[in-house]
């Protein structure tokens, strides 16, 4: 560490830290070069956004999932989520609808943004999305993708006196990422390379000067006018953009406060027509999706780390109030 700061990360790019990268990988079946990290770059990038309940919600674009959140709030608001109580049968099934559409284009669209062949921008059209939102009915569906036409991480959120707020978040992926340590100097390898497809006719198929499809993706808010409201994330791979979507729909669409939004019972879209939810889930309504056809486990305990592990500032006109997880370690701190 003292290395990467007193050379301003040179080291691990191109000097003595770079080839006992390299030379360590090479010598354990990697095909790594000093190139690629001497290559390396990264990239300034503006976000991708929609309105949705009155403010602008923002992620980052492909290659992460952010994209998968933004469809589905648009998907809610043509379908008219919001005006049962949140926790209702007539609130989670089209819920759970929408972003089952959304995590299939999320699926088959979605990689590094060079190599995709349908544009953000179509995948985000109103038009597409109604299109998609037409699609939910009042019986569970297991949806394919659509076809627009052309056209182990670590959360945090901080906030200053001035109204700047930073949304980060980082993450090796699988705990200790490959579990690869370069022998002298504590570095961990990540593994984020796993998120490709070995599908040479997939979008996301791995290749050089390409970055994998990757789940990270911290979240952020405008007001209308264009003042900040609020930097979220939410920690735990793939239920990261259904957690984003479940958070802001609780916090902007249904007023409650960043911690009863993160307090409160989650589900999880896995494959099928199979959800998980938490214990806490009202069984009347649980019963209710069953019949509607959604395959639903009951997780237990209660709380478990694969509902995601949320961390939220919003700002108001007096200030800040934070919310954390009670799933996982973390703290809202003020100074």
């Amino acid at each position: 560490l003292e290395l990467i700061a007193r050379t301003k990360g040179e080291a691990f790019y191109r000097g003595e830290l770079a080839q006992a990268i390299i030379a360590h990988a090479n010598a354990n079946g990697s095909v790594m070069s000093l190139d690629d990290l001497a290559t390396h770059t990264v990239d300034w990038i503006d976000t991708l956004s929609v309105p949705y309940a009155g403010a602008v919600v923002h992620e980052l674009p492909p290659n992460g999932q952010g994209i998968a959140t933004l469809a589905g709030l648009t998907m809610l608001e043509a379908l008219g989520v919001g005006e049962h109580p949140v926790d209702s049968l007539e609130t989670v099934h089209p819920v759970l609808e929408a972003m089952k559409l959304a995590l299939a284009d999320l699926d088959e669209h979605v990689a590094d943004s060079e190599h995709m062949r349908v544009p953000s921008a179509d995948l985000l059209s109103k038009a597409y999305l109604m299109e998609r939102a037409g699609l939910v009915t009042d019986q569970a569906a297991n949806p394919g993708h659509g076809s627009p036409k052309p056209g182990g991480t670590v959360y945090l959120s901080a906030a200053d006196e001035s109204g700047m707020m930073i949304s980060f978040i980082q993450s090796n992926y699988m705990g200790f990422g490959s579990g690869v340590v370069v022998p002298g100097t504590g570095i961990s390898m990540q593994n984020r390379g796993a998120g490709f497809s070995l599908d040479p006719q997939h979008v996301n198929y791995v290749a050089p000067r390409k970055r994998p499809f990757h789940t990270i993706i911290p979240g952020f808010v405008m007001n209308a006018d264009g003042t900040p409201l609020m930097s979220f994330g939410l920690m735990g791979g793939p239920m990261q953009a259904q957690g984003h979507l479940q958070m802001m729909m609780r916090i902007l669409r249904y007023k409650q406060n960043p911690q009863a939004a993160a307090d409160a019972p989650r589900w999880r879209i896995e494959t099928g027509l199979k959800v998980a939810v938490e214990r806490a889930f009202d069984p009347d309504v649980v019963s209710a999706l069953r019949a509607k056809g959604h395959d639903i486990d009951v997780e237990e305990p209660s709380g478990v780390f694969a509902f995601g592990g949320a961390q939220i500032i919003q700002r108001t006109a007096h200030g800040y109030v934070g919310g954390t997880d009670p799933r996982k370690d973390g703290v809202v701190a003020a100074y």
